[in-house]
């Protein structure tokens, strides 16, 4: 996971704080934004979890705090259901400057309700998932319980939510009033999907239904059976992103990988922009090289002398175990063999100080478990030294390069 903190201003000029989490081994192919809970933060563990099961389908996900909540800046007694939608909005153009404009919206409670009226302002946006979500914004009044006739009577109130002190302004409510959920949902072009437990005792799983109900299709509902309002269990949270990121890969663009085909065991292809983040096709078999990040790379992929030394261990641990296999009666139960490469001075040179008498060197280690005496493993030692990748390094090899 590659996880990074970031800021940006919402319609006030006032900072939010997010953090946005990338897939550790792709450029996402998409990106999504999260709006949690009412009174909640960014770093609620279900958000968490919803997000890095997302990433590892290979989204970048962005959270945020909503205004005058976590570590963004502003009050929440000054905050309405408008300014959630507009904070919506604000993230998703700092993700359009910087990285690409969002195609996902993915709400939690009130946060759910938010991101239906923010997918009908952004023309971005191509899937809606909400989790748990009232049908009306309107619904969180109840929370505030004997409180409503004190904000109606005096313009504000201070209200205990999830054990905090909240103060609550009469525009909140009046806000919440002139939004009309079922009416944005009916006209989205998004598709929607609607997640929701039915033991949910905070918001009932009624509201799944006219949220449902009301919208068009494509829309799709999945029962969150046995979970709680909030997701606590870990095992619910990263259900939730799974199914969320599976549901939405019908609905975004996500570029095909181009298959390399080659009449050689082995194709290595590289775009001018992509750095030295390199497509491979080994044998049968795609996978992706690059370099560390300290010479430049994203990391994604071994680099070229791992995928080497990769080579010599792969080699060794099988010659190893084929070798033993034969004896019938040799306790090996598994062989483990450790390499790394470097140049470094031979052992026996004679000009050590001069760099240019430094060799390629690759360290090797094997590990051997089982039951085996000395007389065994000082063969196995000497077999590992046989391994056809072994014999090729130390052998002298010829590279023969023509033009396609």
């Amino acid at each position: 996971m590659n996880l990074q903190k970031v800021t940006f201003q919402n319609k006030e000029g006032q900072t939010l704080s997010g953090r946005l989490e990338l897939p550790a081994d792709q450029h996402p192919h998409n990106f999504a934004i999260f709006a949690h809970c009412f009174t909640c933060t960014k770093n609620l563990s279900a958000v968490k979890n919803v997000s890095r099961s997302l990433t590892s389908k290979g989204f970048g996900v962005l959270r945020f705090d909503f205004t005058g909540l976590g570590e963004s800046d502003g009050d929440f007694e000054d905050t309405n259901f408008s300014g959630n939608v507009e904070d919506l909005i604000a993230a998703s153009t700092f993700l359009e400057s910087n990285y690409m404009a969002p195609s996902l919206l993915i709400g939690h409670s009130l946060g759910g309700a938010a991101v239906i009226f923010a997918a009908s302002e952004l023309q971005s946006v191509k899937a809606v998932a909400t989790i748990g979500a009232p049908s009306n914004p309107d619904h969180v009044r109840h929370l505030f319980g004997n409180a409503i006739a004190e904000i109606k009577d005096t313009g504000t109130a201070t209200v205990n939510l999830s054990g905090r002190p909240f103060t609550i302004k009469k525009q909140f409510l009046e806000d919440l009033e002139t939004k009309s959920l079922p009416d944005v949902v009916a006209n989205s072009r998004s598709a929607l999907l609607v997640m929701h437990s039915p033991q949910d005792t905070t918001v009932g799983i009624k509201n799944a239904e006219e949220i449902y109900k009301a919208a068009r299709h494509p829309k799709s509902f999945v029962s969150i059976d046995g979970a709680d309002h909030l997701l606590m269990n870990k095992r619910d949270s990263i259900y939730v992103g799974d199914v969320i990121a599976g549901w939405a890969q019908r609905y975004v663009d996500i570029p095909k990988e181009e298959r390399i085909i080659t009449t050689h065991q082995v194709v290595a292809s590289l775009d001018s922009e992509d750095g030295f983040t390199t497509n491979m096709k080994v044998g049968n078999h795609f996978i992706t090289a690059d370099e560390p990040t300290s010479y430049g790379g994203n990391d994604f992929g071994p680099s070229p002398y791992e995928l080497v030394s990769a080579g010599l261990s792969a080699c060794t641990a099988m010659t190893i175990q084929m070798y033993v296999k034969r004896k019938k009666d040799w306790d090996l139960q598994n062989v483990e063999v450790h390499t790394s490469y470097s140049k470094s001075h031979a052992e026996d040179c004679e000009n050590c100080e001069d760099d240019s008498a430094k060799i390629d060197t690759f360290n090797r280690e094997i590990k051997l478990e089982g039951n085996l005496d000395d007389k065994q493993i000082q063969r196995i030692l000497q077999i590992a030294d046989k391994c056809p990748v072994h014999k090729t390094l130390h052998n002298q090899t010829q590279v023969i390069t023509k033009l396609i």
